[in-house]
This record gives structure tokens, sequence and C-alpha cells, in this order.
């Protein structure tokens, strides 16, 4: 109930926020919707639909706030419970939102889905979370329209207030994720939420974020692929298909092919450790870490930590429904 205040999700009158929060919280549990609820023998005890519309649709609650000050109370308390040397990373990534259905939904978009390769309507939930490797928690969000007019389906709402949190996330909803990232880790980090790493997948791992993130004072880790991204080899920057060809072999550990120490064009000195690809033998991976000083097996064994945040996405689809709405405020909160 502090975090919901401190957030300025408060009411002057009427059924208190603590209460309807508490109330729309549960439904998940409880394995029905709100207007399944209202026909049950328990209605005559419930607010009316519309005083949790309202709730649900108040532009002008900081849920983002709210998350994060929850969160770093909850991180406080397992931090405890782990030792003072455990890594402590935060992740970066984004995941599908499909409204495939929709025609009037806020700031709808047309999206590509890269793990299923296919088009689809809705949008991209972009999520930063904590994870000391056993206990992953989600820390900021931003809901992903498109930057482009032409595959935005719908655009803000007129009516909305410019000056309250509902108006600034929808604004955000139209910058690129790499845009937001930055601000998303600075807002943790000024929190007090203690982590070495960001940790990211090939689609993040560009070099402005890098270095945009190592400004901040913290290292990067995460898959990269060949593009036009360059590395120095001597008075030679080459990509890193040719990288691959001047790494020195990894003697002794299986799956670790090679490694090499270099700089971006960014003047960013990065290490990057090149892994045997396990769905495709004869391939290789790459993974960079801007922390140099770690061996070729805390690298990999830290970008492991990368896949809580999988298991989180898995999670929220198939077991938290997300919710529904025509406007941007309840599929935030």
């Amino acid at each position: 109930m502090k975090h919901l205040r401190q957030a300025g999700i408060v009411k002057s009158f009427g059924f208190s926020c603590g209460y309807l929060f508490q109330l729309v919280f549960r439904l998940i549990f409880t394995q029905k919707n709100w207007f399944r609820l209202l026909e049950s023998h328990k209605a005559a005890d419930l607010p009316g639909k519309d005083t949790v519309y309202r709730f649900l649709n108040y532009p002008k609650f900081a849920w983002r706030r709210f998350l994060l000050a929850l969160s770093v109370f909850t991180i406080t308390k397992v931090s405890r419970l782990t030792r003072a040397n455990h890594t402590k990373v935060l992740i970066v990534d984004d995941s599908s939102f499909y409204r495939d259905r929709s025609k009037k939904v806020e700031l709808l978009a047309h999206c590509f889905d890269h793990a299923k390769k296919r088009h689809y309507k809705g949008f991209r939930m972009l999520t930063l979370g904590w994870s000391d490797g056993t206990t992953f928690m989600p820390v900021d969000f931003s809901l992903l329209s498109s930057s482009k007019e032409k595959t935005r389906i719908n655009g803000i709402d007129s009516t909305i207030d410019k000056r309250c949190s509902g108006y600034k996330r929808r604004v955000e909803a139209l910058q690129t994720a790499p845009e937001q990232i930055p601000n998303m880790v600075k807002r943790a980090l000024d929190s007090g939420i203690e982590a070495s790493y960001v940790l990211m997948d090939s689609w993040f791992t560009q070099q402005p974020l890098i270095r945009s993130l190592a400004d901040q004072g913290i290292h990067v880790i995460g898959m990269v692929k060949p593009t036009n991204q360059r590395y120095r080899v001597g008075s030679q920057w080459v990509g890193l298909k040719t990288l691959y060809r001047f790494a020195k072999p990894v003697i002794g550990y299986k799956g670790v092919l090679r490694s090499i120490r270099t700089q971006m064009a960014n003047e960013v000195p990065v290490k990057v450790v090149f892994i045997q690809n396990r769905n495709k033998q004869s391939e290789w991976l790459a993974i960079l870490s801007t922390d140099c000083t770690l061996t070729e097996q805390e690298i990999i064994r830290t970008y492991g930590m990368r896949w809580d945040i999988e298991l989180f996405f898995k999670a929220t689809k198939s077991l938290l429904k997300l919710q529904k709405g025509i406007k941007a405020d309840p599929m935030i909160s």
C-alpha cells in the first residue's frame, strides 16, 4: 500500500485504490474475469464495474514508478539471502503482445515476431529485469508501438492530458527500444538496485547502445551476429566472421572455440568469445563482453542468466492473462 501511495495511485473518495488493486490482482488466481465475478453470488459485496474500469483507465497513475519501488523493496529482501559476491545482473528483452483481432486499440501497430517469423497486430513488451541467477524480478517496462506512421494503425488519444504519466508512456511507445533502454537502466541503478552487467540478445547488442550503457558505468554482455559492426585487429577494421579467424583457439573447454580482445568502432574495449552452436555444430555463436577481465567460462555462465527473462515472458503469457482494453492504460496496469 505504501508503494501505491508513493506512485500517486490514490483516490479521494469511494473504494480505496488499495482495495481495488487487490481485487483486480486476485482475479487471475480465481480463474475468473471481472464480468464473470459480477455474475457470481459475491457481486453484492463488490464495487460496480465502472469503478474498476475508471481505476484501470486513469492515466495519471504512475504504474512504472509503483513497479520499480515494489521491486526494489523485494530485491532488498532477496539479496539478504545470497552471498555478497554473487553475480547480479539486469536483463533486457522484448516479447510480442498479440492483438490480432483488435481494430480500435490505442497505438495498435503492425509488428514482426522474429521468433515465429510472422507479422501480427499488437505491441512489443520491452522489459528490464533483475536476476541473481535464482530469482528474477521485473523492474521496468514499456509497451512499444511503432515509430513509423505507415505501420501504426491507431494514434494517441487526443483527450489525454499531456502533463500526466499516461501521456508520457504513450510518447515513449513511439520510440525505439534502444532509445529507451539507457533510461530504464539509469532508473534501476539510481533506485539502488545492485547489478554488474546488462544482459541482452543480438537484437540490442549494438554499438550506440553499448556506448551509452558503458558511459553509465555498467558492463554489457550480449550475443552478437555478423552485421556491419567492425572490430579493430591491429590496424585493420574487420567484421565478425573475419574476427573469428583472428581469434585464438581455446583449449580444454568443451564448446568454447575461440576468444579475442578487441575494440569496437565506438572505442569501447570488448572481449568476444566464440562458442559452438548446439543446434548446428558446424556453426558458431559469438558472445561479447565489455568486461575484458572475465574468463571465457565466466562470460558464458553470466550470459546464461539471460534465460530467466524468457521464463518470465512465458509465465506472463500462459499464467497471467494480460489485461485487455482499447486504451493504453488498462494494458499497462
